[in-house]
């Protein structure tokens, strides 16, 4: 098992692959790689029956640095860090971050590899991967790369994400809102957030040990263990949504708090008096109200006069 620390502070716990397996694999690609070289020369030596012995000697060597370092570092950074070798013993080559290998560090392996395996007999690849404690050869060193097992005894083959059943995700909803999150360090949730960030640039092998990882250390944290069936990143992304709605309904909480009393309405105030233009144009002054008219004098009822004023 490898410790490696990422960029953001996130421990991979990688299974590496030593140097028996390690020395198999390379083994197996040789023999391919050798048996095409031969077959390729005989080919051309048919064919071409004509060439010198100098003109047959570069042609050998074209085929040599093809097979043994081009085919390689093609196949390499296509199948992202698996050759057939590897492939077949369930190793795969990442970075030293546990991100998929790019045609630098593939070139940068296949050059090395070529001196340290085919032209020196593979004594320095040997002697490097035994005193390592990653298994790394003189290749990995120089491209910072490292061979790690995708096929772990008894761990499944959980290298693809699995479909996540809605069921799951509702009887979850429950559990996620009495869940007490309050001894949940942050740096947990920073490596969380930066692994969900980025884990479609991950190994899936590679994404879900870490995620396994984060999830056990997070279930742990809270007391609420991951459910059966559903994939441990899709339990972090849900505990994580949980604490970002809890967060922005706190926010909410205390924007509304601090939100200032409306004013109050303003009195009504009587209309103001229309004005009445002069005749040259000028607005002139208001005209005055016309004066309520004064309430008739009672009569006395039954006198059929009204009493002197």
């Amino acid at each position: 098992m490898s410790d490696l620390v990422t960029g953001e502070a996130v421990v991979l716990g990688l299974r590496t692959a030593k140097l028996p397996s390690r020395a198999l694999a390379i083994a197996l690609d040789l023999i391919v790689q050798s048996a095409a070289l031969v077959l390729s020369s005989l080919i051309l030596g048919i064919v071409l029956t004509g060439l010198d012995s100098a003109a047959f000697a570069a042609l050998t060597l074209g085929l040599l640095v093809f097979f043994m370092v081009a085919l390689p570092v093609m196949v390499e950074t296509l199948t992202r860090g698996r050759s057939l070798g590897k492939a077949a013993l369930g190793l795969r080559v990442v970075r030293s971050d546990g991100g998929p290998v790019r045609f630098r560090h593939s070139l940068v392996r296949g050059l090395v590899g070529f001196f340290e395996i085919v032209a020196l007999s593979g004594v320095p690849a040997a002697i490097c991967s035994a005193v390592s404690s990653d298994g790394k050869r003189l290749g990995d060193i120089f491209a910072g790369t490292l061979v790690v097992r995708e096929r772990v005894p008894g761990g499944g083959a959980a290298t693809a994400l699995p479909v996540v059943h809605p069921q799951l995700l509702q009887a979850m909803g429950a559990e996620l809102v009495a869940m007490d999150l309050s001894a949940v360090p942050e740096p947990l949730w920073l490596a969380v957030r930066q692994l969900l960030g980025r884990i479609g640039e991950l190994d899936p092998a590679v994404a879900h040990q870490m995620s396994a990882r984060l999830a056990d250390d997070l279930s742990a944290r809270t007391g609420h263990p991951v459910p059966y069936g559903l994939h441990p990143a899709a339990y972090l992304g849900a505990v994580l949504t949980e604490r970002q709605r809890r967060e922005w309904t706190r926010a909410q909480g205390h924007a509304s708090y601090r939100q200032p009393a409306p004013a109050a309405p303003a009195t009504p105030t009587a209309a103001a008096a229309p004005t009445v233009p002069s005749a040259t144009g000028a607005p002139a002054a208001p005209a005055p109200a016309t004066p309520a008219p004064a309430p008739a004098p009672p009569q006395s009822p039954g006198t059929g006069f009204a009493p002197p004023a």
